[in-house]
């Protein structure tokens, strides 16, 4: 019988451990997610178990919305209670665990060099924003896009990419799986973008009652910041449609 892998190069060997480290800290603190089993790791790559699936799609929404709440409010209980947004975490081994702010700072400002933003004036409003969202309890962000879900036909959900990992408010990688969709599918109805953000707040409510606090005026400020930030990936990578910073009353999936 053969068994199937898939292996995913890097540039760097210091890129290949951070995806293991990544991999790692969400099998432990996140289990909720179902991630590939990681049974490879070379000088610059990393090979995991394959998944045979379809990638996230509109109908999704709803039961990835409850996974994401569950994975963030089991990652609060047992590790990131204490993180601050501001403030760089860290791994077990003292690697550093980036914080909210200095990456989408930085972001915000190559957006503006990169054009997607008009003038000055634009990037300090984003900035303000970003500073704005902030507060609160902490979760993790891993690039919730519908590519890094994986489906399979019983409707088992596998959660893949491990390279990007960083802190986040509650419920903005929510966001950023909302905006994406819209990227790739086209405008959501409200009602669908509503149902999640309480599915969301249902399932890391259970875990403590402060997580499941997040309200749409918030959620529209997360939309708003990741239309900025994901404008460069424009009809790359599935992303047919033009985002917006809020999804569009009445739309179709």
């Amino acid at each position: 019988m053969t068994v199937l892998r898939f292996t995913k190069h890097y540039e760097t060997p210091g890129k290949v451990a951070s995806a293991a480290r990544h991999h790692a800290w969400l099998a432990e603190h996140a289990r909720p997610l179902r991630l590939p089993v990681l049974t490879v790791v070379g000088p610059t790559s990393l090979t995991y178990e394959w998944i045979d699936g379809r990638p996230a799609r509109p109908e999704d929404l709803l039961t990835l919305a409850g996974l994401l709440g569950d994975a963030h409010g089991a990652a609060w209980t047992s590790d990131l209670r204490p993180a601050a947004l501001n403030t760089p975490h860290r791994f077990q081994d003292g690697t550093v665990f980036s914080d909210y702010l200095g990456p989408r700072q930085t972001a915000l400002r190559r957006r503006l060099e990169q054009g997607y933003l008009p003038d000055w004036v634009a990037l300090q409003a984003m900035l303000a924003l970003l500073e704005k969202t902030a507060e609160g309890q902490t979760a993790f962000y891993k690039d919730s896009n519908p590519r890094n879900f994986i489906i399979t036909e019983a409707g088992d959900v596998y959660t893949v990419d491990t390279d990007d990992l960083t802190l986040a408010p509650m419920a903005y990688d929510l966001a950023k799986l909302i905006a994406t969709l819209i990227l790739t599918y086209g405008p959501l109805p409200t009602e669908s973008v509503n149902a999640s953000l309480q599915a969301y707040n249902e399932a890391a409510g259970r875990h403590d009652a402060r997580l499941g606090a997040t309200d749409r005026e918030r959620l529209d400020d997360f939309l708003a910041l990741h239309a900025v930030l994901t404008a460069p990936y424009a009809g790359r990578n599935g992303y047919r449609h033009s985002g917006a910073p809020h999804p569009c009353p009445g739309g179709s999936a």
